[in-house]
């Protein structure tokens, strides 16, 4: 059982989730506990998706890193994410991208979204802005993101989001039902390469 998040980190590197200096540090100093439940407290830091209310879920670890692996988001990004829940992969983006980037995070579950601001309170994120919204048709404020993260499972192209992408941009969301695949998106030279990588189960993105 791992008890810490300092050993979480570890166990994510170890496994080879977890390869980047920049995507590395910004787990150690997001701490997991504090975007699950009280009464799953226990399993914190357990490498396995949780509960945390309203038909959503905090995602596995290995997953979230795999995800951010992929999306390589850098110092300074505009970042989207679409359906923020908890919290927690929010506040690595924050954490990645530093007060000189800005983070939009866009949640439709409103409780969710008191839920996940009470979470951040223990971080100071001033790049960070929550948006309780429908964002299947994108964000317009900003206009185009240099990432963009859905947390979700998508059962379509969202082609309004795509769109959003900044030339050199990629996107990383799930797509499908049932069993699901990771979609990467890379805009270059205004055209859009995709890679997918199969194998995931999320929660379905609700339009």
């Amino acid at each position: 059982m791992i008890s810490f998040n300092d050993d979480l980190v570890k166990y994510l590197q170890t496994s080879g989730a977890l390869k980047t200096d920049r995507i590395i540090k910004s787990f150690k100093a997001v701490d997991r506990s504090d975007f699950v439940p009280n009464s799953l407290q226990s399993v914190a830091f357990a490498d396995q998706a949780l509960p945390i209310g309203w038909g959503q879920t905090i995602s596995q670890p290995a997953t979230v890193a795999f995800m951010l692996e992929l999306l390589q988001p850098n110092l300074g990004d505009k970042v989207l994410e679409i359906g923020f829940g908890s919290g927690y992969v929010a506040a690595l983006l924050s954490q990645i991208v530093g007060k000189t980037g800005l983070v939009v995070a866009v949640e439709r579950i409103a409780e969710l979204g008191q839920q996940a601001y009470k979470n951040l309170t223990k971080y100071n994120f001033p790049q960070l802005r929550l948006v309780i919204a429908n964002a299947s048709k994108g964000i317009k404020q900003p206009t185009a993101y240099d990432k963009i993260i859905i947390s979700a499972a998508a059962s379509k192209m969202p082609a309004e989001v795509i769109s959003q992408l900044t030339e050199g941009g990629k996107m990383v969301f799930p797509y499908g039902q049932d069993l699901q695949e990771i979609i990467l998106l890379e805009k270059v030279d205004n055209k859009i390469i995709k890679q997918s990588y199969p194998g995931f189960v999320f929660v379905p993105l609700v339009d």
